[in-house]
């Protein structure tokens, strides 16, 4: 047996799906133009799939924090921080996000995977009992699986089902640890996050919150879901990316426990992985002061997405249950939505196939990712793409075809 022969069922399938067009795992762009638009030889692309929320990639303040730290620090760190130590910008970053959050401390990483992957695996251990959303990404659970704790999944946006299982962990040793997401990645919906708080306050147990695609988008500050909904106290960790609103790459941790700096030295995806270069670091403390002095951005990007969500309910597409940055049409099957992306990127636009085992319940999606330098034109033309593949397809009526246009 080849080695990569375990994977043969894996790969009969993609093959199956990619003749139904391009291969949307192995998409390269020539020239990324802007947040919005990139070339594919000479042919304008429009993105809608690229999570960049706030469009900070090409602000010229953030560029030019980069540039400068660049230029003057050099091109990387070349080890973790536990052996190379810390540069300025490390802990100039972390004193910014704690400052943000109104927290005591803060934790950077070098992605926002690993920041799940680290914390998860350093505050509960194989004694210990991780309760998951049965929805969160594949990073917490890895985490989970690092660490060895006890998993315990309970139903999607279900308090009750929460209750019902820490009920039966009651009498059952080890600390008790809740994950759940502010807005979720595949279908853009957001967590009770009060309920789920109740529960934690009733069986003693504690919170983290992965707010990756709620920072820059949900609260009056901008501090995602935990803002909204008014508790923040209640949320031990704040887990988040660097990756989407801010427009980098990175990860952190933010909380108030005494003793938070062990975390330091037992988190192994800390302690062994390089720590983020200068220009890295820099780019996103000034696109972290952009979040905070715009919020026009937030609601830019809002407007943005309920645009894009009401415009593809009008056309007939099922879609998740509420209007965020992140906007999913649900697909019959995979064959169905590899065609439909390939007719779309044909057509000057490029979105994401999301497929099991990364989305919930077994769904394939059509993803679309909204941004706050999207115009309401490049709104309107996205969706009269959508209108002509779906009409090819057979996927929506003809006479609502042209709804949203």
């Amino acid at each position: 047996m080849a080695l990569f022969d375990k994977f043969a069922p894996l790969r009969a399938a993609y093959e199956r799906h990619e003749s139904a067009g391009d291969n949307p795992f192995s998409i390269v762009f020539d020239r990324v133009v802007s947040p919005t638009e990139a070339l594919i030889g000479n042919r304008e692309i429009l993105l809608l799939g690229t999570n960049n929320y706030l469009g900070l990639t090409y602000d010229k303040a953030v560029v030019a924090s980069a540039v400068e730290a660049l230029q003057a620090l050099g091109s990387g760190t070349t080890g973790s921080r536990i052996a190379n130590g810390s540069y300025q910008g490390h802990r100039e970053l972390e004193r910014a996000l704690a400052d943000f959050y109104g927290r005591r401390h803060a934790m950077v990483f070098s992605t926002g995977y690993q920041a799940n992957l680290g914390i998860l695996s350093a505050i509960a251990g194989k004694h210990d009992h991780l309760l998951l959303d049965a929805d969160c990404h594949a990073s917490i659970y890895d985490g989970a699986k690092l660490g060895q704790a006890q998993v315990t999944r309970f139903r999607h946006n279900d308090p009750a089902d929460l209750a019902a299982r820490l009920r039966r962990l009651a009498d059952t040793p080890g600390d008790k640890v809740i994950v759940v997401e502010g807005i979720y990645s595949m279908l853009g919906d957001t967590a009770p996050l009060a309920a789920f708080a109740a529960v934690k306050r009733e069986f003693g147990a504690y919170l983290v919150v992965d707010e990756a695609h709620s920072l820059g988008v949900l609260g009056a500050s901008g501090r995602g879901l935990a803002e909204v909904a008014g508790v923040e106290a209640e949320c031990d960790f704040i887990v988040g990316t660097f990756s989407k609103s801010l427009g980098g790459v990175g990860g952190f941790c933010v909380g108030d426990m005494e003793g938070f700096d062990i975390l330091r030295v037992v988190s192994r995806p800390y302690m062994f992985t390089a720590s983020p270069p200068p220009s890295v670091i820099a780019a996103t403390l000034e696109a972290l002061r952009q979040l905070r002095a715009r919020p026009a951005l937030r609601q830019r990007l809002m407007e943005n997405a309920r645009q894009l969500y009401a415009g593809l309910a009008d056309l007939g597409f099922t879609l998740g249950p509420e209007p965020n940055p992140v906007v999913s049409a649900i697909m019959p099957g995979p064959e169905i939505a590899f065609a439909f992306w390939s007719r779309l990127l044909a057509a000057g636009l490029y979105t994401n196939v999301s497929l099991p085992p990364a989305t919930p319940r077994g769904l394939a999606l059509l993803r679309s990712s909204v941004s706050a330098a999207h115009t309401p034109e490049q709104i309107d033309r996205a969706l009269d793409m959508f209108a002509a593949v779906g009409r090819e397809l057979g996927l929506i009526a003809p006479e609502r075809a042209r709804a949203a246009g």
